[in-house]
């Protein structure tokens, strides 16, 4: 039996690798999953790269920024499959929470932005800046929150400082007072609010309404040497994604997600995520926030190229370095539409006809092409309304 050693780190979006092998789906494509846990993005990495693991549970613009040679050698990764949209959040410590009169209801993210924007240039003023932390400088939770603090006047780097803050420790960095917020995944959030030194402010959902998260990720040239097994790989973790989304799973998946050598954490906290249930404050009733973790529908692990693009010009914005039409053609091709077509080919899956999309432009259901299957796309909208064409990303750039 062909064996994949999965890297990845105790975050609930973990679930599709882990339910795979716990629930049978790898076994039943004739290959073996192997969950390798990790606590920093940069170990899971590093295990990639050297070989110590086949594939890996990977933040999305990691994997573009490894195969373009941001921060190290280049190395070209393969991204053939989602592992889900949003799941994020921003969450404040309690003095900030208060101090931006955050109540018991989820944020607007313009009126919140308003009054964090009168604390953070107070406390620049005073030499003092807010510190955020985030879980790699090639994270989306880095990208998430730029993007929303710069849209409300806040400029990142300058008026407030960003740092690297690894999930598991997120919510001790609050409690020890060494960040002001946090933007990382569950159920860190959720410890941090049931500790009481946190308060959820906003969930990335509503920064970018189904935007992509975590991605399997492998080296290009692993892919190419096993491209069947990958594609055994592939379907495994759609049938664990379908599983994931069906009611009567809850309960089981939440207590297999919650162990010691997954997550470790309470299985009601691991529940309330994969629900759509966040408790904002301690001891509030939690909340329901529709695709607050998105799953499943809508072809949501299929590898849009259009995300990678965005990923892209968020990683040309803050690294500041020229757009290449030469970078962003290698970065969009780190996502494989057709390696994930080629595997689910002949399923009951819905696989989209085109590669790529205008990012944020659909406002309601919208039904779109399809190579086999019916694709209704929701809304996927930035909070600020403006949409992404990744054929334009210099034009786009100049508007930002």
């Amino acid at each position: 039996m062909s064996t994949f050693r999965i890297g990845f780190l105790p975050l609930v979006d973990a679930a599709l690798p882990i339910l795979a092998h716990e629930q049978g789906f790898a076994a039943a494509e004739g290959i073996e999953i192997r969950p390798v846990r990790d606590m920093t993005w940069a170990t899971v990495l590093d295990r990639l790269l050297y070989g110590h693991t086949d594939a890996a549970h990977l933040i999305a613009p990691l994997a573009i920024a490894t195969t373009l040679g941001r921060g190290r050698p280049a190395t070209p990764l393969a991204v053939p499959f989602v592992l889900g949209l949003n799941g994020n959040a921003v969450t404040f410590s309690t003095a900030l929470a208060a101090a931006t009169g955050l109540d018991d209801s989820i944020a607007d993210p313009v009126r919140l932005g308003a009054a964090l924007r009168e604390v953070a240039l107070a406390r620049a003023a005073a030499g003092q800046r807010l510190r955020f932390g985030v879980v790699h400088r090639y994270s989306s939770h880095n990208y998430m929150l730029r993007y929303w603090l710069a849209g409300v006047g806040i400029q990142p780097d300058a008026d407030v400082e960003l740092v690297v803050t690894s999930p598991p420790f997120a919510a001790d960095a609050l409690a020890a007072g060494d960040v002001d917020g946090i933007c990382v995944g569950e159920p860190w959030n959720s410890i941090a609010v049931d500790r009481g030194v946190g308060r959820i402010a906003l969930v990335t959902a509503q920064i970018w309404r189904r935007g992509v998260e975590k991605v399997l990720a492998l080296r290009k040239a692993q892919l190419d040497e096993r491209s069947a097994e990958v594609g055994a790989l592939i379907r495994a973790l759609h049938a664990a994604a379908a599983h994931f989304v069906e009611p009567d799973a809850v309960e089981e998946n939440a207590a297999i997600l919650a162990r010691p050598e997954y997550c470790d954490a309470p299985v009601e906290t691991v529940m309330r995520a994969i629900t759509d249930r966040i408790r904002l404050s301690p001891g509030a009733a939690p909340i329901h926030y529709p695709d607050f973790m998105f799953q499943y529908r809508e072809a949501a692990n299929f590898p849009w190229r259009s995300q990678a693009a965005w990923l892209y010009s968020q990683m040309t914005r803050w690294d500041r370095t020229p757009f290449s039409a030469a970078e962003a053609e290698t970065a969009q091709a780190v996502f494989r539409p057709d390696v994930y077509r080629e595997a689910l080919a002949g399923s009951a899956a819905t696989l989209p006809s085109s590669s790529s999309k205008l990012e944020g432009a659909v406002t309601e259901a919208l039904g779109v092409g399809a190579a086999q299957g019916r694709l209704i796309l929701g809304s996927d909208t930035f909070f600020d309304r403006r949409a992404f064409d990744p054929e334009d990303i210099p034009g786009y750039l100049a508007e930002l």
